[in-house]
Parts: C-alpha cells; structure tokens; sequence
C-alpha cells in the first residue's frame, strides 16, 4: 500500500497565471491542522446609536451602558435580555475612532469597522481594510468561505450612506447579501452544476469588463466621479464573486456536515416582521460556523440617517418613530421610547447567543470558540465618542467576561487590534491603533 503523503496545512496550489490558491484542511495534513479548534469572527452593527437618556428625565435602568463599572454591574432594562449570558459577555466603554471626532457624523458606519482618516479628502481611495476581512484573510484557508458579508438592505449603497459595513484589502466596499435563501444556497447548495454556471457567467462578466478596460485610460477621462465609483464597485463586486467561486471549488468534493435546517423559514424578507427575518439570519450566521463555512461574518443590522427598510422597525413594533427619528428624541418619551427599541435587539441578540452556545465543538460551544463585536458607530445623536460596545464569547480565545470595563479615549482599533491577537492573528497593527488593550478582558492580547 501507498504511503499516504504528509501535506503542510500551508501548502498552497499554483494557479492560472500564478495565483496562489491556499488548500483547504484535509486528511492529508495530519492532525495538527485538525486539532486545533477554529477560531470565529462576527461583527454586528445598529445604526444611530444606542438610548442613554438624560439624567433629568430619571431613567437610568433604561441607559445601554450598565450603571455600574466592573464586575459588579448589574443589565439595565434594555439589555435584561442578555442576562443569561452575563459570564459569556461583557460591555466595553469609553470607546472612540480619533479619526470619527474629525469626520461628517454619518460616516460612522462606514468607518466602523475600519477606523480610516474619511475626513481626509486627499485620500487615493475612500476607505482602508475592515476588520473582518484582516480575519478573513488569515482563516480562509480553513473553511469554504472566506468571509460572509450580511445587511438588512443588500449591496454597498453609497458614501456616507453605505449599506455595507465590510471593506475589502484596498478599501472598497465589499456588496452585502440581505436575501435568506440566497445566503442558504450560497452557503448550503454550492453543487459542481450551480458552480460551473456561476463561473461561466462570471467569466462572460469578466470578458466584458476587460473589453471596457482596454480603453480604461479614455473611458476614465470621459467619466465622471460617480460613474467611476460606480466602475470601482462592479469591479470589487466581481473580485468578491470570483473568490468565494475559487474558495468552493476547493471543497466541492468534502462533504458538509449534517444539520437540521427545518426550523428556517427562508421565504422571510426584510418587509415582514421584523424579528422573524432577525432570527432567521442569525441562525444562517450560527450553522455556518457550525460547518465551519466561514469564520468572518459582518452584518449590518441597520442604516444610519433613516436610509432603508430598518428605519420603520420601530413603528412595526408598536413605537411611535422611526429609529432615526428616535435617536434625536431629546424629550423623556422618545429616549424611553428609543430604549425599547434597544430592548428589542438585545432580544434578538440573545437569540443569536443561544444558538452559538447549542452547536459544539471538540473543546466547548462555537460561542467559547467565536469573538462576537455589537455596536454602533455613535453613542447618541451621531456622538462619535464612548461608542456603545459588547463583546461576547471567545472564553478559549482568553476572554474573560462578566465585566463593564470603560477606559475614557480608548482607541477603538486597539480593541480591534486586541481581538486580532486573541484569535492567534499577530498583526503589528491595525488602522490608528497605538497597541492593546491592556488590563482587559483580553487575556492572550
């Protein structure tokens, strides 16, 4: 009998014109690459900040910070949902980007996760790498997927109003997917059929693009601003495809894991009820990490200045605003008011929670194994400073919750940076930031 060779986990495959393919984790790579449990990324984003009533209007136990720092803290009313996971997570205040404090108030989605100089007009492109494609980067090897890039309105949007929250490495926005079934078959029904008419119609799309570019320098001094965004954004589009194309053909012949897809409901869409198309893309999110499909998701669950379908979730709640609307509510109603609509989402995020503490890995939950980031670009009334933020799970990536830890003009990429490191990804840098953070609930930081 053949000896079975030994491959490298980093063992990589040439492709066409020199591309170099990473191979997935197999068999042949022995046991390390298989031991060692995967580490996930999720990012989720609201809009317009979270209610942190003023002290006159006596609501305290309605604020989202917790009262109380440190350990002892205790949920207000708006987050009580998350009771059930108080060792499993744990708020961070004192948060800021130093580039938001110099930018319009609406870019705050759009630098969330990337932390870039958006005030900085002489910039060469408008935006830097988010935070989930720098895992991306370093994970996809290890999963068929390389990064799953959610929204609740789809696509990229625009500047200032993106409905987008993940930038690729060159900083372009990278088009979101906010459909339920296209997100399963995506993730779920990649067959050697589906995945040779994609990359035949991606090859047709590419021919066409290439055709237009051999006269790119003409066509660029012909068009416009907006039309060469517009030009930039299909071409990131086609690269995102192309990839996620690359990364399944890899897998085709693995099979995934068995799971009970029963309880989807994946005919739900955005215009419905609003925590039924929640908890149906969260449970997506929650079985693929379970297969192991990727390990880097970005959902943005809302838009910032009333744009899109998610403005009037409130108003379907029985509240009497739109969430914009509610984030500028000055008087005691509206802040109350804005506060139950932050109730609803911890609602669904404990929902979310649950599920990545049912599925299991060899060494705990897929929540011990996955570093979950929730906030929002501004505290309130697109206030770019002491940024709401919670982060749960990750307990084997050294995390170690229970805590409201606030630390005042704390970069917010030196929490990134710290997330970076816990997940074993030792970059020496991330965006602005000026190191980790230290004395923190990032142990291995």
């Amino acid at each position: 009998m053949t000896p079975q060779a030994h491959l490298n986990r980093r063992s990589v495959l040439q492709g066409v014109a020199g591309t170099a393919l990473v191979l997935p984790v197999l068999e042949a790579m022995g046991d390390e690459a298989h031991a060692r449990p995967p580490r996930r990324f999720c990012a989720l984003y609201t809009a317009n900040g979270m209610s942190l009533p003023k002290a006159e209007h006596g609501l305290d136990e309605w604020s989202w910070f917790p009262t109380l720092k440190g350990n002892g803290f205790e949920h207000g009313k708006s987050t009580a949902p998350l009771h059930p996971f108080r060792n499993e997570l744990s708020f961070l205040g004192g948060l800021y980007h130093e580039n938001g404090t110099k930018a319009d108030p609406h870019v705050c989605s759009d630098m969330w996760l990337t932390g870039a100089p958006l005030h900085n007009s002489e910039r060469g492109k408008y935006n830097s790498v988010g935070l989930d494609q720098v895992v991306a980067l370093h994970t996809k090897q290890y999963c068929r997927q390389p990064s799953l890039v959610l929204s609740i309105d789809a696509g990229v949007g625009f500047l200032s109003r993106t409905g987008t929250i993940s930038y690729s490495l060159d900083g372009k926005p990278i088009p979101a997917e906010n459909n339920p079934r296209r997100v399963f078959d995506r993730l779920f029904r990649a067959d050697r059929a589906s995945l040779t008419a994609q990359r035949d119609q991606l090859q047709r799309r590419i021919r066409l693009v290439d055709a237009v570019l051999e006269n790119a320098r003409d066509l660029n001094r012909k068009l416009g601003r907006s039309d060469r965004e517009k030009m930039d954004q299909y071409l990131t589009s086609l690269n995102e495809v192309e990839s996620r194309l690359i990364a399944s053909e890899k897998w085709i012949d693995i099979p995934l894991k068995e799971q009970d897809y029963s309880h989807l409901n994946l005919d739900v869409t955005s215009e419905g009820t609003p925590s039924e198309y929640y908890r149906n893309m969260f449970d997506l999110i929650a079985l693929a990490f379970d297969a192991d499909i990727t390990r880097s998701v970005a959902f943005m669950l809302n838009r910032e200045d009333g744009m899109g379908i998610s403005d009037t979730f409130p108003l379907k709640l029985g509240l009497t605003r739109t969430h914009h609307s509610l984030s500028h509510a000055g008087d005691k109603a509206g802040q109350l008011e804005f506060a139950r609509y932050d109730l609803f989402l911890s609602e669904q995020l404990a929902y979310f929670f649950g599920r990545l503490r049912e599925f299991k890995d060899a060494n705990g939950t897929v929540l011990d194994n996955s570093i979950v980031l929730y906030g929002s670009g501004a505290s309130t009334t697109h206030n770019p400073t002491n940024l709401p933020t919670l982060v749960a799970g990750g307990s084997n990536m050294g995390l170690r919750h229970g805590t409201y830890w606030h630390r005042e003009k704390t970069r917010m990429s030196n929490m990134y940076l710290s997330i970076l490191h816990s997940m074993g990804i030792h970059e020496s840098a991330f965006a602005d930031s000026t190191g980790v953070l230290s004395d923190s609930i990032f142990t291995k930081a």
